[in-house]
């Protein structure tokens, strides 16, 4: 697979920027084909696509067809393709009424021409831009400056890839197969994507009401989600985040560990045989795992409550935290630099459950509660400035 690069650069599908002009369209859309054709803008005259492209080294790429399509406002761009696609607002300088889809089906030089099968169209009662095709190659790529405000339902089949960047929306929503979806600034009202086998990966901060859903081993990876539900879920694959600021959030994996940098908000975590860590929460923490270990650092405190059935538990917190104390498990060490008053130790079966208060809480403190019953809870105090090494 490829790795996001700075720019609009992904994989082998690169955008420049596109200026197409809309004048002599028929009706409400027309298309301009091939690199050859030319077009005039403010009374000149040029070739079409001829602004400076950005490239991958060694592969150059050509504009096999272009459209410029007039559109109403707060629209929906509908993509249904086996290749690549990306998306981009348009310049606001160049078109600052937003009433334009601009579409770029390019290739490599000497690559696939055949577009057969290719609709691009406006449906202007629906308010929406289809671009549809089961049969185009999937060498090509195809390119949207779509306005700033544009919902999507964008559905890649294959090894095809999306990438979306610095649009706004009510509704996103992005299917891949086997390709990756990288979306990059994006602020969605509800925000759905999904994938079959590919990866997942959120750059720059990532708004909405979110649901992430990887399948098999895909991966999913973040820099920052913020908003007030994030329901995110792996199967086989590492579910990531270096921020999440929500008010509730649900992330499961039923194999991958789950690796979270600093986390707000009401957080549930679940893996049933990954492991778990948290670099640093400040809420209501629960997480669980079946054969998994958990490591946890506990800035601020709301509620925070930890079991792994099989596995061993790491609970690190800020030295003048305070809180109610509830550790058991086979094992369970309380560092002597932490201070818990009020300490009891009680043996049952196999286990020992050691209870607490840490700095003088008061009833009405917030509690931690830790429960390994097959491995060891650790119990210490880590300073804030120790949790930032995992944030780089």
């Amino acid at each position: 697979m490829f790795a996001p690069r700075s720019g609009w650069g992904f994989g082998c599908l690169w955008l420049n920027q596109l200026r197409v002009g809309a004048g002599g369209a028929a009706g409400r859309w027309a298309y301009l084909a091939g690199p050859a054709r030319r077009y005039r803008s403010c009374g000149g005259e040029r070739p079409l696509g001829s602004e400076p492209a950005v490239s991958p080294p060694g592969l150059a790429r050509q504009t096999l067809k272009e459209w410029a399509l007039l559109v109403s406002p707060f629209g929906r761009l509908r993509a249904q393709l086996p290749c690549h696609l990306a998306v981009r607002p348009l310049d606001p300088l160049t078109y600052p009424d937003g009433d334009r889809v601009l579409v770029a089906v390019r290739a490599a030089e000497g690559g696939a021409r055949d577009l057969a099968g290719l609709q691009v169209k406006y449906d202007e009662a629906l308010k929406e831009v289809a671009i549809v095709s089961d049969t185009i190659d999937p060498q090509v790529s195809v390119e949207v400056n779509a306005p700033l405000k544009f919902d999507l339902n964008i559905k890649s089949s294959g090894s095809g890839c999306v990438k979306v960047q610095n649009i706004e929306c009510d509704n996103c929503k992005i299917e891949t197969e086997q390709g990756t979806g990288i979306l990059q600034s994006v602020k969605s009202q509800k925000l759905h994507v999904q994938t079959k086998g590919g990866k997942v990966i959120c750059l720059g901060t990532v708004y909405g009401n979110i649901d992430i859903h990887a399948s098999d081993k895909s991966t999913v990876t973040i820099d920052k989600l913020q908003g007030s539900t994030v329901n995110i879920s792996t199967e086989h694959g590492l579910l990531e985040a270096k921020y999440l600021y929500t008010e509730s959030s649900f992330l499961s994996s039923a194999a991958g560990d789950i690796t979270l940098g600093s986390v707000h908000g009401n957080i549930t975590l679940q893996s049933k045989m990954g492991n778990i860590t948290v670099d640093s929460s400040s809420g209501c923490l629960k997480a669980s795992t079946h054969l998994g270990a958990i490591d946890v650092y506990v800035s601020q405190l709301g509620k925070v409550e930890l079991k792994s059935h099989e596995g061993s538990i790491l609970v690190k917190v800020a030295s003048s935290l305070q809180a109610h104390l509830q550790l058991s498990g086979k094992e369970v060490d309380v560092n002597s630099e932490v201070h818990v008053q009020e300490m009891t130790e009680v043996h049952k079966d196999d286990g020992v459950i050691v209870t607490g208060l840490m700095n003088q809480a008061s009833e009405h403190e917030k509690w931690i509660k830790a429960d390994a019953p097959e491995g060891t809870v650790n119990f210490r105090s880590q300073s804030w400035f120790q949790s930032l090494k995992l944030q780089d």
